[in-house]
């Protein structure tokens, strides 16, 4: 490249250096770059195992290892990637499931082999590491690459090999090897144009271990050997493998005399170097062949000189990538397969990369075989047990989302990849994490596409193998020392990491000073990735870069002062520092710098008010965690003054209750605690700065005692403050500080014996003359008695049984009784508290408190009294709780239970009832009492059920609840129903005889026998006798009888016959009827449906217009449903003629309201619902009554015989539609059209018999016509007869006629409703 390029853009840095003095740099730091591979990796031993999380699978040694040609010829298990293929052969162990679990460096989906290119990014690393590498142009070597190509027609660069020499190939098969010190000097051209013309352009070159030796692959198959000290020719090979395939990878192995090539057919061979005589040989045995498999990528295993011992290097390792799979084989001590691996499914354009490097896993130094194709990116370890067998164990695999053309090491924890765009990306291997990411198009870098489709032989290669070679660019990209170099059509660029300094100093110069200390911060806690420079212990490491930190923090404080805007809204200003000085506190904390914090930095702050404020605020989060003590007096006093000037007075208290108040004016603290209710602060300045614990307590008490005394409501301000001293009082007797803490141990009795004196005071120091006695006590019982004792409670609990403790404890307990029991302004729950808490003291084992005994009795009396019946239950519970805790002993006990009694205190009796195993009694006190009333039953359920209860006990409980059975039932009847199903099955009758209340009995019953009520009552195990159940159903006919029909269907134990007669007895006609129903008797069942049918017809019939008309209609309908009901249900077992019997009654029935009607007299008011009625009559019984016979029952009526076929015509015309529709049904077409087979009527169409015949002639020959149609069209012209037609169809006009007129004329009728089984 002529033109130096921008050197900014280059490096990203607008301060850099001469490209010389990196140069120079670079070079220089080769040493300590090779001796840093080595610190490296002492530093990955010492790394802990507990990161390497991988699950890992072996794969053992081959015992019978195949040929490479068979492992060629072996077909491909597309669809499973990453299995072994021959197990038989690899003889694996075990194979861990897990280890396909493997995180991603670009998301969670990294086993997902069906989403190739994934569409999620990383985030930008720039801000968490900075810039990780450094890339700079090799001028000098760029400048004589395009000088040689116009000068001697060198051609253009297409391969690079470097060791401490750089050597780059050119189309016209020249090699230029360079130095590798600040002037870049050519130090050898090797080979000439001419050759180059016989030879075509270098393909492929390769440097031995000492940098003696050079070997050179040509695009023709030619291979080159020279000596790189002399620049001699060594040897020419032209015979090494096929003819017409060019080079396309050589490469020399650990044993200088051992070098591999790999051709553009696919094989691979083995090259030999000898020296027999003074004569230099070369001889080549093919590894394998290419014909039936290409190989496009080889990499053998090279050590490092301090690792030329490990154990693995004498197998020559050899790794080897086709297209479908990769090998590992070893060359030594004879050839052998280690392992094979299938690529499962690829994108075939994609490039197969093999790159080794000895990494530290376990404590222990082994090679790592890097092996990509596309987007994914496996790693697998090789290790050599003790037996000397080769283990492969695959490592956490890097699921991208860009596709590879280049891997590199550059150190055993970072690698760098570039993708098919050409852009860098830095990844830390074990986090796979990526560092950084850059766009390296600039160097334009040269691909070996020509070579892998051998276009200077005539382009004899396989498709498969061109498609690879479109990216392929091994020869341009060669790595030594931890520097990587790119070759490109006009230049050289060499890249590296950054030291740990410069990587911060990129920052720096950027302007990125949050990022900076961020990146300093990491290095400091050893979080940083990639990390260059920082050697020695971590103690000295951290020393160097906290030193750093510090200029940084300076810098950064000078930065934010002078950026601040030196005008507008305050707003603005304090946003700008809200952003800035939190991150000075933070890494001044993080340093342990407080000298730094308070100091130096709080004094450049303090220059500008709204930074020193802001300043201060940071502090309160550190404050409030106790991670920031010892702040200078300074810094407090103003912390308080800024929090206070702005009003924030609550931050002001939960800041002093952390801070070491000792350095400030306690007087001044406490006045501002107190004006501003600071209560918490201030007991802490007084307890912490004065070691006073009494005052506040008299302050407090001040407040809350006049209001208290008075009988007055407090306030809440005043109710905090009085649960403060509470709780305050409590934690002094506890020997805690408060509001947190602990009092110092050589304090706590004092302050316990100082606090109790406190209480007990006669009078307070500023009495009055009117101060009762005991103030203090007083005031603490009328705030909150329970609490108040609670407290007290657990104070004794604290004390050691001496001397001095018991005197306390029992004067404590005679001032509590002489201030309760000699007033009367303390309510009886208060006093209740004082009692239990009496009583529970005097329950311990080891109780030395004294009470009179007469004070129970006093407090029994009352709360037990009977002429005040306020707080009933309050009282109640009171005693309760005192009794329960011990105080039972106090009293008397039969005297106990009168008063309870008395005073109806039913939860005191049973307390003492079941003291004493009355459990009888008990019962009395749940039915008396009405708000436990309900829970008599599982009382006496439990007594019963539960063992644990003796005999007679439960004796007495039986005959208890037998004796009240009338209340249990009028109390909860399905409650009562079930505790008789379960417990008194066998005296049901007694029970019932019980039950005086038909009312009460009906309920009772109904809750026992019908399962509806949701009674878990089990009928089988119960064994009701009938004529309990006959008795509950004529109840039910009493109270319910719209529930009868329903209650009977899940009634199972009765007798027919007498339920039928009770039915009868009641008048209920369809209940009776579905008796009769159920006994078999349909026919007395419908002849009962049928009589009161005809009653509520002529009832309506009989009624006015102005009666309840609609009513009685409901009636008529609803029996005629019922009847119908029946009918249809009876008609499926009965003949032809039963069927008769029972349809043309109930038809006749429906139609006689009809008859009477004369045509003349004024139409009824439902006749048009009789008629709708009629029609559902006719239609459910169509489907049992053959047609012709309903039509000669009509006709043969004496009414309809006389010539009224206006009357009926509506009627015969919707019996010949359902004809004709059913007809049509049962016609072979209408199913064909359906899809399905006609259906077989279920009653066959009778043939009629002579009458009927001879009727159906009367009525054709009557409307003059014999066919259907004829007597169609005569009853559509009558239509437009008579006004007022009981059974006329609906009008319709000359259009509607003309139709009738039509020979073809079908009817299209609906069907008519389906009768119900």
């Amino acid at each position: 490249m002529e033109n130096e390029p921008d050197q900014e853009h280059l490096d990203q840095n607008p301060c850099a250096r001469t490209v010389e003095e990196e140069l120079s740099k670079s070079f220089n730091l080769e040493a300590s770059l090779s001796k840093f591979s080595c610190i490296d990796l002492d530093k990955e031993l010492e790394f802990r195992s507990d990161l390497i999380d991988d699950k890992e699978f072996d794969i053992p040694q081959v015992d019978t290892p195949p040929t490479l040609e068979s492992i060629l010829n072996e077909t491909d298990d597309e669809d499973e990637s990453f299995v072994l293929e021959d197990p038989t052969l690899l003889n694996v162990d075990t194979i861990d499931s897990h280890s396909y679990d493997t995180s991603s460096v670009a998301s969670s989906d990294s086993g997902d082999r069906a989403n190739l290119k994934r569409k999620k990014k990383l985030p930008d690393s720039f801000s968490l590491h900075g810039s990780v590498m450094r890339h700079s142009l090799l001028k000098g070597i760029s400048a004589q690459i395009v000088s040689a190509a116009d000068k001697v027609d060198a051609g253009l660069p297409t391969a690079i090999a470097v060791s401490s020499l750089i050597a780059v190939g050119t189309s016209h098969g020249l090699a230029l090897i360079f130095g590798k010190d600040q002037n870049q000097a050519l130090r050898l051209c090797l080979g000439s144009t001419s050759v180059g013309g016989q030879y075509g352009a270098i393909s492929a070159l390769s440097i031995n271990n000492d940098c003696s030796r050079l070997l050179c692959g040509f695009a023709k198959g030619q291979i080159t050997m020279w000596d790189l000290a002399s620049g001699k020719l060594l040897r020419s090979i032209t015979d090494a493998h096929p003819p017409g395939t060019a080079i396309l990878h050589i490469k020399f192995t650990d044993d200088p005399t051992l070098a591999i090539c790999n051709d553009s057919g696919g094989s691979v061979f083995e090259l030999t170097f000898k020296r027999v005589m003074g004569v230099r040989t070369c001889e080549s045995r093919c590894l394998f062949s290419g014909s039936k498999g290409e190989v496009c990528c080889i990499e053998p295993l090279h050590s490092k000189p301090e690792l030329k011992d490990h154990p693995i290097t004498q197998f020559s390792l050899l790794a080897m990538a086709s297209l479908t799979k990769i090998l590992v084989i070893g060359l030594k001590p004879s050839l052998k397969v280690w392992m094979t691996f299938p690529y499962g499914r690829m994108d075939p354009s994609s490039v197969p990369l093999l790159a080794w490097h000895f990494v530290a896993v376990n404590n222990s130094v082994n090679p790592m075989l890097a092996f990509c194709r596309g987007d994914m990116v496996h790693f697998l370890l090789v290790k050599r047990d003790e037996s000397g067998a080769i283990h492969v164990t695959k490592q956490k695999h890097l699921h991208l989302y860009y596709d590879l053309i280049n891997f590199t090491w550059i150190n055993s924890r970072t690698v760098v990849l570039l993708d098919s765009v050409e852009r860098l990306h830095v990844i830390d291997r074990q986090t796979q994490e990526e560092l950084e990411t850059m766009e390296i198009s600039e160097v334009q870098l040269v691909y070996n596409s020509s070579h892998f489709k051998s276009l200077a032989t005539g382009g004899n290669v396989s498709q498969a193998l061109a498609l690879v070679g479109e990216k392929a660019c091994y020869q341009s990209i060669s790595s030594y020392g931890g520097q990587i170099f790119y070759l490109g059509t006009k230049s050289v660029y060499v890249m590296m990491l950054r030291s740990w300094r410069e990587r911060m100093d990129h920052l720096l110069k950027q302007d990125c000073l949050t990022e900076a200390l961020a990146l300093a911060w990491s290095f400091h806690e050893g979080k940083a990735k990639a990390v260059v420079g920082l050697s020695g212990d971590v103690s000295k490491r951290k020393a160097v870069v906290a030193d750093r930190m510090v200029e940084i923090l300076f810098h950064y404080a000078d930065r934010a002062l002078k950026k601040c805007p030196d005008q507008g809204k305050i707003q603005v200003m304090e946003q700008h520092f809200q952003d800035t000085v939190p991150v000075i506190v933070d890494y001044c904390l993080l340093l342990q710098r407080k000298d730094l914090l308070f100091g130096q930095m709080y004094d450049k702050l303090s220059e500008n008010s709204v930074a020193k404020g802001v300043f201060l605020e940071c502090l309160e989060p550190y404050i409030l965690s106790d991670k920031l003590v010892g702040i200078t007096p300074q810094v407090m006093k103003d912390l308080i003054v800024h929090f206070q000037d702005k009003k924030l007075l609550e931050n002001v208290e939960a800041l002093i209750v952390h801070m070491d108040i000792t350095s400030l004016d306690i007087q001044q603290v406490v006045l501002m605690c107190w004006e501003n209710r600071l209560y918490d602060a201030m007991i802490y300045v007084y307890n912490r700065g004065m070691n006073e614990f009494i005052s506040p307590m008299e302050k407090l008490f001040k407040v809350i005692a006049p209001p208290l005394n008075a009988g007055k409501t407090l306030t809440d301000e005043q109710v905090v403050m009085g649960n403060k001293l509470l709780v305050y009082i409590s934690c002094c007797l506890a020997g805690r500080a408060y509001p947190l803490g602990d009092i110092p141990e050589d304090l706590v009795p004092l302050v316990k014996n100082q606090v109790f004196e406190f209480l007990i005071r006669l009078h307070s120091v500023e009495a009055s003359s009117e101060e009762e006695v005991y103030p203090y006590v007083r005031t603490l019982l009328h705030f909150d008695t329970r609490e108040f004792l609670n407290v007290l409670a657990l104070t004794f609990e604290d004390f050691k049984n001496d001397k001095q403790a018991v005197e306390y404890q029992q004067r404590i307990v005679d001032i509590l009784l002489k201030v309760m029991v000699e007033n009367s302004d303390f309510t009886p729950s208060q006093v209740g508290c004082l009692f239990t808490f009496l009583a529970r003291q005097l329950a311990k084992p080891d109780n030395t408190l004294f009470v009179n005994r007469t004070l129970f009795d006093q407090v029994l009396e009352f709360l037990c009294s009977p002429d005040d019946d306020s707080r009933h239950s309050e009282r109640q519970q009171v005693l309760l709780e005192l009794l329960q805790a011990g105080g039972i002993v106090q009293f008397e006990e039969s005297r106990l239970i009168r008063m309870a009694e008395k005073a109806e205190f039913y939860q005191i009796c049973e307390f003492m009832y079941e003291r004493e195993h009355q459990y009888d009694k008990i019962i009395d006190c749940y039915l008396h009492d009405p708000l436990r009333e309900e829970e008599v039953f599982n009382y006496i359920h439990n007594i019963l059920s539960i063992p644990g209860h003796s005999a007679e006990e439960k004796q007495s409980v039986w005959q208890k609840a037998m004796n009240h059975m009338e209340e249990l039932v009028s109390l909860k009847p399905c409650k009562a129903a079930e505790l008789v199903a379960t417990h008194f099955s066998e005296q049901i009758e007694v029970v019932i005889g019980q039950l005086q209340n038909q009312l009460l009995l009906f309920k009772f019953l109904r809750s026992l026998l019908d399962p509806r009520e949701g009674v878990h009552v089990n009928q089988e195990l119960l064994q009701i006798p009938p004529h309990i159940t006959e008795q509950f159903i004529e109840l039910l006919c009493q109270f319910s009888p719209d529930q009868v029909i329903q209650t009977l269907q899940v009634l199972e134990c009765y007798r027919l016959e007498e339920t039928i007669q009770i039915t009868q007895k009641y008048q209920l006609h369809e209940v009776t009827a579905y008796l009769l129903e159920k006994k078999g008797d349909a026919h007395g069942a419908f002849l009962l449906l049928l009589e009161r049918l005809q009653s509520r017809l002529q009832e309506m019939t009989r009624q006015g217009e102005n009666t309840k008309e609609d009513i009685l209609l409901k009636g008529v309908e609803d029996t005629m449903v019922e009847t119908i009901a029946l009918c249809q249900r009876n008609s499926q077992n009965l003949n032809q003629q039963q069927r008769e019997a029972l349809w043309f009654p109930l038809l006749e029935a429906m139609m006689t309201p009809q008859k009477l009607s004369s045509s003349a007299a004024p139409p009824h008011p439902h006749c048009e619902a009789l008629k709708s009625l009629t029609m559902q009559v006719l239609n459910s019984m169509a489907a049992f009554i053959a047609l012709p016979s309903i039509l000669q029952r009509i006709l043969q009526d004496p009414i309809y015989g006389k010539g009224k076929l206006g009357e009926i015509q509506g009627l015969i015309l919707g019996m010949l539609d359902t004809f004709n529709y059913e007809q049509v049904k049962m016609s072979p077409l209408y199913h064909q059209s359906k899809g399905d087979p006609p259906a077989r009527k279920a009653n066959s169409e009778p043939v009629l018999d002579p009458q009927q015949m001879q009727a159906f002639d009367q009525l054709c020959r009557l409307y003059r016509g014999s066919s259907r149609l004829a007597l169609l069209t005569e009853l559509s012209q009558n239509r437009g007869g008579d006004s007022c037609r009981p059974f006329a169809g609906p009008q319709s006009g000359p259009a509607f006629n003309s139709v009738f007129q039509k020979e073809n004329f079908q009817l299209q009728l609906a069907p008519p409703p389906v009768a119900e089984d």
